[in-house]
């Protein structure tokens, strides 16, 4: 066997293997090491203790308790803040705070602080049933956001019925006011903080002719109840006069500013 000098001469690399490969895996090897350590390192320290992909709520029903049982803990704490202001504030002799104590007392009414009964109608909305949804999704020309009731559905119904006359409106029971804010959360609709799931029970007080007339005539709500009658989508409508509705006084957070003490 020959033997080959090993001074200045490069030996061959084994069959299969690129030259240069091994060293290269020698080297890379621990720098991918490092960077994989050094990444882990820096999302540890941005989710401190959290997820950070954290997983989806799958269970509506867990959500909506979440929220309202947060919801009512704020509500809570507003109460007993407004109950303390009321005691500091009652033992104050100033003209100013007496005129504006009456102007107050004047308004509990229209703000919907007091609450109102009469004559008026019921609404009810709700989504297609489970076997027409089912059907559209197999149909690629179809919308789906007409088998499902909107927040801007919601909207249009309240707006005819202020339009109409109704001095009190509910939804699911809780008394609309002007800073009431009604927006889509998921699959339900979220009312001055709190998730309600679909049917969306909606009254008010009022004349009842008139409320009729302004349902009927108004544009948003007639395409909404051309679904409801299309035997393809058949979202949920229900409308029925009532003799007697009652409409509690709205007992949610308000959009308050607070008050800095006067300098002397």
């Amino acid at each position: 066997m020959d033997t080959v000098s090993m001074t200045g001469t490069q030996t061959e690399a084994p069959a299969g293997r690129p030259p240069g490969r091994t060293r290269a895996w020698r080297i890379g090897t621990p720098v991918v090491g490092v960077l994989s350590g050094a990444l882990l390192a820096v999302s540890a320290v941005n989710a401190d203790g959290t997820d950070l992909r954290p997983g989806r709520y799958t269970d509506l029903a867990g959500l909506v308790q979440a929220e309202a049982e947060d919801y009512q803990r704020v509500e809570e704490r507003f109460t007993e803040l407004s109950e303390e202001v009321d005691r500091l504030g009652a033992d104050v002799d100033d003209e100013r705070v007496e005129q504006a104590r009456d102007e107050i007392d004047d308004l509990q009414d229209p703000a919907g602080m007091t609450p109102r009964s009469g004559e008026g109608l019921t609404i009810t909305l709700s989504d297609s049933p489970d076997e027409l949804f089912e059907a559209a999704i197999e149909d690629d020309t179809i919308n789906l956001n007409r088998y499902v009731v909107h927040q801007q559905d919601i909207q249009a119904v309240v707006n005819a019925l202020w339009s109409g006359g109704a001095t009190a409106v509910t939804i699911a029971g809780q008394r609309v006011i002007s800073t009431t804010g009604i927006k889509c959360r998921g699959n339900a609709v979220q009312l001055q903080g709190v998730p309600y799931p679909q049917p969306y029970v909606i009254q008010a007080v009022g004349d009842q002719v008139d409320l009729l007339d302004a349902v009927d005539g108004d544009p948003l709500v007639t395409g909404y109840r051309d679904d409801s009658v299309d035997p393809a989508i058949g979202i949920g409508w229900e409308m029925e006069t009532e003799d007697a509705v009652t409409a509690p006084a709205y007992d949610g957070l308000l959009d308050l500013q607070y008050a800095r003490p006067l300098r002397r």
